[in-house]
C-alpha cells in the first residue's frame, strides 16, 4: 500500500473527484492480465479489492501488489512497453484509468499534474533508494517511510478511503 501513500497524500479533493468520475471499476478474477510485458497498455489501474502478482518473463512472480497500489505508471511516465506482466492473484477489483484521458487532464490542469508527477517522483525516489540499499546489503526495511512523508500518511488514507466510498456510490 505504499505508492497509494505517495499519491494520495498529494493529491487534493478536486483531483481525487476527477479519479472517480473519469476512472472505471473493473471486476478481477485470479489469472486475469491487466498488463503484458511489452505490449502497450491504455490504462493505469489501483487496486481497489484483491492482490495482483507482478511478474517478469525468464524470471516469474517478483512481487504481490496489494490494495491501494497503483500499476502502469512507469509506462505511463516513460512511454516505453511495460517491464512486467500484471495479472490478478484472486478476486478483485481495480480503477482504471484511461491514460490518454489522464494525459489530457494532466495538461489542462497544471495543479493536478504537479501534484500528480510530484507524488509519482517521490514514489520513483523512494523505490530506486530502497533498491539501492538492498544491492548494497544495507538493512534497509520495505516498510520505512520517509520523514517527510509522514506528514501526509494520515491524509493519504482519507483520501483513498473518500475514494472508496464515493466508488461505491457512483
Amino acid at each position: 500500500m505504499r505508492k497509494v501513500l505517495y499519491i494520495m497524500g498529494q493529491l487534493d479533493d478536486h483531483d481525487i473527484t476527477w479519479l472517480v468520475k473519469n476512472g472505471r471499476k473493473r471486476n478481477t478474477t485470479a489469472g486475469n492480465v491487466l498488463i503484458e510485458q511489452g505490449v502497450k497498455s491504455d490504462d493505469m489501474y489501483i487496486v481497489l479489492e484483491g492482490h495482483l502478482h507482478v511478474s517478469v518473463d525468464g524470471i516469474g512472480v517478483v512481487a504481490e501488489l496489494g490494495v491501494g497500489e497503483i500499476v502502469g505508471e512507469m509506462s505511463f511516465v516513460d512511454s516505453m512497453p511495460p517491464s512486467a506482466t500484471i495479472l490478478a492473484k484472486d478476486v478483485g477489483v481495480v480503477l482504471c484509468i484511461d491514460k490518454q484521458d489522464m494525459r489530457e487532464e494532466l495538461d489542462d490542469n497544471t495543479g493536478f499534474s504537479s501534484r500528480f508527477y510530484r507524488a509519482l517522483s517521490l514514489f520513483l525516489a523512494d523505490r530506486l533508494r530502497s533498491s539501492q540499499a538492498k544491492t548494497a546489503g544495507s538493512a534497509v526495511e520495505d516498510d520505512e517511510l520517509d520523514e517527510n512523508l509522514l506528514d501526509t500518511v494520515s491524509f493519504a488514507g482519507e483520501n483513498f478511503n473518500r475514494m472508496i466510498q464515493r466508488l461505491a456510490g457512483h
